[in-house]
């Protein structure tokens, strides 16, 4: 934590940041796209090879949340960055969506981008896709990343599913986001950013938004069986994940790297991009998939 705090210290934000301040390469490279059970999926590449990052966005979202990650691994190792079915430029069909669903998506993905090995890298809901993906495929996965998002099982009835399922089910849905988001994204500096998730959530269809969460909190697709490749986490430090919590994580992942970052929130990949892509860089390093 120490490297941590001194790195915080230096100030480091959205706005002063080499990195953020390019051209998006994401922005600039063609759409691609992927079948997949009749549906079409929206995706982007960048670089070459058969082994590649890749991008899983979180709930309500799309691969733009990974603008400021794209600048720093362009040119140095592919990139595959997607839009989940039911998100973005891929389609969204009325279907259920479950973790599984989404984990077989991105492997449809990755055989038509020609990837064979993947490091995962998931935001919130896409940590329980990325590990799903880790036991569907377990061949193609070198190591993952978790970005503020959950490998414990929420331990919730089916009665609690569909309160949480009910909070995004009525007509104002659209309304829900703004108040939800700005918290996670704050200050002046953020504003484009916050612009961004808040558009992208209000895009989504309520179908999917509702789907999802039951894909999430399905009892089904959590357990305690461990993760065999190495897990960089990264999170925001705060009382969602506590001394508990963390000390369910080192137990469940023998090769884990656990940071904690003081005074960021659940976009930390957006808020704090310079701190984030250098954790993440030299995960990648030591798991030898990049070099230099």
């Amino acid at each position: 934590m120490g490297r941590i705090l001194s790195i915080l210290l230096l100030g480091l934000s959205v706005g002063s940041t080499s990195a953020a301040a390019q051209a998006d390469p994401l922005a600039r490279s063609p759409s691609r796209f992927a079948s997949f059970e009749g549906a079409r999926l929206h995706y982007k590449s960048l670089g070459v090879g058969r082994t590649a990052v890749v991008l899983i966005h979180g709930w309500a979202s799309d691969l733009s949340a990974w603008k400021a990650q794209a600048p720093s691994l362009d040119g140095r190792i592919r990139v595959i960055a997607v839009d989940l079915p039911g998100h973005g430029r891929s389609d969204k069909p009325v279907r259920a969506y479950s973790m599984d669903f989404y984990a077989r998506s991105v492997n449809a993905v990755l055989e038509a981008a020609g990837v064979d090995r993947a490091v995962l890298v998931g935001h919130s809901m896409g940590t329980p896709i990325a590990r799903q993906y880790a036991r569907l495929f377990p061949g193609k996965i070198v190591a993952m990343v978790v970005v503020d998002g959950s490998l414990r099982p929420p331990g919730l009835d089916s009665a609690a599913i569909e309160r949480q399922v009910a909070q995004f089910s009525g007509p104002n849905l659209r309304d829900l986001w703004a108040p939800m988001i700005t918290p996670m994204l704050p200050g002046p500096e953020l504003e484009a950013a916050r612009r961004q998730v808040v558009a992208t959530a209000q895009n989504t269809p309520a179908h999917v938004v509702t789907a999802s969460i039951r894909g999430m909190l399905d009892p089904a697709v959590w357990g305690n069986d461990q993760v065999a490749v190495p897990v960089l986490a990264i999170m925001a430090k705060g009382p969602n994940w506590n001394a508990a919590y963390r000390t369910y994580v080192q137990n469940l992942v023998p090769d884990l790297r656990y940071e904690e970052i003081d005074g960021v929130h659940h976009y930390l990949m957006l808020e704090r991009p310079d701190l984030f892509n250098t954790l993440l860089l030299e995960f990648l390093r030591g798991s030898g998939v990049l070099k230099g």
